[in-house]
């Protein structure tokens, strides 16, 4: 199945969509308890804080310090919030001016900086909700974009037992060029996985595009290779389009990997690389790379025109789960610029617990080792994918 990572990413169907929270809502959850705000509680202890001090002491007028108050609310409360505390600042200051009365009066001048005070934090208030609402306006917009293109993977789907998870290099960014599925029929269950060349919205349209006819291909070609060769027009198809509209992004290419689950091959797989990081078999007694060679990424062919594309045929056990990542994974780097040592971290964690290779134990162990060693800073969008057979014959319509 696939893990949902709330505080973190999400991904759903085979595009991978970025979800972190937003600055407002990483506030939001720090400064709440079972759910409900506390926020206010900040400039109220503040402002509590302040007239104490006023009142105990008459060796300056601390109460002048009640302009700051609005400020702290402005940056954590709504509008509203920030209104009535620049409010009940006023207020206090009055009080100390014109009943304490325990020192000499603060006069007009403090009482129109603590009237300014509150206003300039009350706009400055307005400005940051509004901005914040945009953002989460974008941020819903993107997703619906996302259920809209793509497809959640049901579990089991296509006879296969399935986790996946995506770490975004942009806390703030919504979609990627990481792509991957599921596609059961009539050959056999097919999967894809693969990383479009660059960012942003370019990368997401070529994703999507090469999703597209990898879902009818790897349904209705009974050669992978020929879906192999279906998935490369497709890349070509769309930089043609993509030039002739003035695009930027006329050279694009991706790396992938397409594996074919054939139900006459319960003990093997077929496999044809896109230029792309080969996957690991692993399983109880332990994890080895497949044995394919990379060809030319998607998008290249006009490299080596004629040239066939290589099926790879590769053994693997019922009980052996395949691990595919994209290279967000192999290329990232601790403080000290050296790489994410991503084969020998999986073989520890098996050798720590050879009964558990499940998928979504190791896209935990690859998605935790990845962020360790990089110390959250990922240099590049990432997606750690696992399928393994689920003993169970695939369902397609």
């Amino acid at each position: 199945m696939r893990e949902p990572v709330r505080g973190g990413r999400k991904v759903l169907g085979g595009l991978a969509f970025a979800v972190g929270r937003t600055a407002a809502e990483s506030r939001h959850e720090l400064l709440s308890v079972r759910g409900h705000s506390v926020a206010w509680m900040v400039p109220f202890l503040m402002l509590t804080a302040i007239a104490v001090a006023d009142v105990a002491t008459n060796v300056f007028q601390i109460v002048a310090w009640t302009v700051l108050v609005p400020g702290v609310a402005a940056a954590l409360c709504g509008v509203r919030g920030t209104a009535v505390f620049a409010v009940l600042s006023l207020v206090v200051y009055i009080l100390a001016d014109n009943v304490w009365r325990h020192r000499d009066e603060t006069g007009l001048p403090g009482l129109m900086l603590v009237v300014i005070g509150g206003l300039v934090a009350v706009v400055a208030a307005a400005f940051r909700v509004a901005g914040e609402q945009r953002m989460l306006h974008m941020r819903d917009i993107a997703e619906t974009t996302q259920r809209t293109v793509l497809r959640p993977l049901p579990a089991g789907f296509g006879g296969l037992d399935h986790a996946a998870v995506y770490l975004a290099a942009d806390s703030e960014a919504r979609v990627g060029g990481d792509f991957y599925d599921i596609q059961p029929g009539p050959h056999g269950t097919r999967v894809l996985l693969g990383d479009v060349q660059g960012k942003g919205l370019g990368a997401v349209d070529a994703a999507a595009a090469l999703l597209g006819t990898f879902r009818e291909a790897a349904y209705h070609e009974a050669d992978l290779a020929v879906v192999a060769g279906h998935l490369e027009i497709r890349m070509l198809r769309h930089r043609a389009h993509t030039a002739a509209l003035g695009g930027a992004d006329g050279d694009r290419f991706a790396t992938a990997v397409l594996v074919g689950f054939r139900l006459d091959q319960p003990d093997a797989v077929e496999i044809v690389n896109f230029g792309h990081e080969p996957p690991l078999a692993v399983g109880p007694g332990g994890v080895r790379p497949l044995p394919v060679t990379g060809g030319l990424p998607l998008g290249m062919s006009e490299l080596t025109p004629g040239s066939v594309l290589p099926v790879a045929r590769a053994a693997l056990a019922a009980d052996e789960t395949l691990l595919l990542v994209t290279d967000g994974v192999t290329e990232a780097r601790d403080p000290d610029g050296a790489f994410y040592p991503h084969g020998e971290a999986v073989v520890a964690a098996v050798a720590g617990d050879p009964s558990d290779t499940s998928p979504q134990r190791l896209v935990n162990v690859v998605r935790d080792g990845t962020l360790r060693h990089c110390r959250g800073r990922l240099g590049d969008d990432t997606t750690v994918f696992a399928v393994r057979r689920a003993g169970r014959p695939p369902v397609w319509p």
